[in-house]
């Protein structure tokens, strides 16, 4: 097989791209006429171009490069597996070391109760399995017609068919068929884009309580869990007013359904602790955890469960599973990971010298022209792109028109921030020191300066 180096020249890989890659969430025609971004190397926070750009990296891959890249401490883990046992499953009564040991230490970082861990290979095959889960644990208790699962609408959980599912997002669901059945959706806690006239914390309460008319609507008897990110991730770094999160506990309990918090971004270190639950004051029965896990380094997922639905599921035989769960690599990877987190302090850094500096300096975004709003809690923010000032008006341009100006903008001046409609959105490495964030905030100044100009130029800041 010919291998391809980094020395091809960029628009030969652009062209192999195009003809035999298919991206995710692309266009593929539109990509293949303006030709995708080669990233050849990293290191640190910083992506290489095949043009030999340096690009600071302001979502962390994918959410997931907690670390940061080029750790060769990992590379090392990945290598010594690979030779005492590459790949063996934990189907037939089996199990090896790396996924032991995993597994327990998951359990002691962990809050409360959630002593039990549920591998797979990603996030979205993690929230396939909690369907699996707490439908067959009420069917062990005796109430199988617990089977609905409400989620919010917004929320990303996921892209196969069940995950897909949970999430709330409509473009996903007008392809495939999606949701599933026994679905369904309440409104999400974003008040500066749908709060009107009520204060954040009057919002915050009112859509907290669009839970319990549901599970009212339905029967509590039909309702199995509630799944939601303790901050929504893709649908814009949505932080929920300050009353939202105790009143979903509190209806939780209440009704006693199963809570499910959808950590695959917030888990290991994003928020300054280590879990988003922890941050929010959550107690979840179940948290879906991926990314960050291995920092993106290898394919990792999986759910950690509390005693009471593990000691119910484990009395008859589960018949869910994926031919990875557990892989002995990756679970090395993952290991080795946390061990760097854990040792380094990295998420005393998040927590004492990244958000601090940061903070500081993303909120003063506030004062440019184009930004109506910030929000920043651990390593995780956005802004909310404004065509008027103080009034938290939409663009009256499609929703996305000045989002999809400022990340190109973004890439022109060397920064990856990503936009969700007219929001950006931002998850750097965790190990972001001062002097790299100063270099951001001035890329992304810059990018916003040259937006403005844009939007202002082509008419587009007018309000909807």
């Amino acid at each position: 097989m010919r291998q391809i180096t980094n020395h091809m020249p960029t628009a030969e890989l652009q062209a192999l791209d195009a003809a035999h890659h298919m991206h995710p969430f692309t266009q593929n025609d539109g990509l293949a006429q303006k030709g995708a971004r080669i990233i050849t190397r990293a290191e640190g926070v910083t992506l290489t171009d095949s043009e030999g750009r340096q690009i600071i990296d302001g979502m962390a891959g994918l959410w997931c490069v907690n670390i940061g890249y080029g750790r060769k401490e990992l590379v090392d883990a990945a290598a010594r597996q690979m030779t005492e046992l590459p790949f063996y499953n934990t189907f037939f009564q089996t199990s090896h070391v790396p996924a032991i040991a995993l597994a327990a230490r998951i359990a002691e970082l962990a809050p409360g109760d959630l002593n039990h861990f549920f591998f797979a290979g990603s996030g979205s095959e993690a929230n396939d399995t909690n369907i699996r889960m707490v439908r067959h644990y009420w069917a062990l208790k005796g109430k199988p017609e617990k089977s609905v699962i409400i989620s919010r609408k917004n929320a990303y959980h996921g892209s196969s068919m069940g995950s897909g599912s949970l999430g709330g997002m409509s473009a996903m669901h007008a392809q495939g068929g999606l949701p599933i059945p026994d679905i369904v959706h309440i409104g999400q806690p974003h008040w500066y884009l749908e709060g009107g006239d009520m204060t954040p914390e009057e919002f915050g309460l009112m859509r907290a309580r669009e839970l319990e008319a549901k599970i009212e609507e339905l029967g509590a008897d039909r309702v199995a869990a509630f799944i939601g990110e303790p901050i929504q991730g893709a649908g814009g770094v949505i932080v929920p007013p300050s009353t939202y999160w105790p009143e979903i506990q509190r209806i939780c309990d209440k009704y006693g359904i199963l809570l499910i918090a959808d950590e695959v971004i917030t888990g290991f270190g994003r928020t300054g602790n280590w879990f988003g639950s922890q941050t929010m004051g959550i107690r979840p029965h179940i948290m879906t955890v991926a990314k960050g896990l291995s920092s993106g380094y290898a394919p990792i997922g999986g759910s950690i469960v509390c005693d009471e639905v593990a000691a119910t599921i484990a009395q008859d035989e589960f018949n869910h599973g994926y031919t990875y769960s557990g892989h002995p690599v990756c679970a090395a990877v993952a290991l080795e990971n946390l061990r760097i987190i854990e040792e380094e302090g990295i998420i005393e850094h998040v927590r004492d010298v990244a958000h601090p500096y940061l903070a500081e300096k993303w909120h003063a975004l506030n004062d440019h022209p184009l930004v109506g709003e910030t929000k920043l809690v651990g390593l995780m923010g956005s802004l909310a792109l404004t065509p008027e000032k103080g009034s938290r008006k939409p663009f009256a341009a499609e929703a996305g028109t000045a989002g999809y100006i400022t990340r190109e903008r973004c890439f022109a001046n060397d920064v990856v921030m990503r936009h969700v409609y007219d929001r950006m959105v931002i998850a750097p490495p965790l190990v972001i020191t001062p002097a790299q964030i100063d270099v951001f905030i001035e890329r992304v100044t810059k990018a916003l300066d040259e937006s403005y100009a844009q939007i202002k130029a082509e008419g587009l800041l007018k309000a909807g």
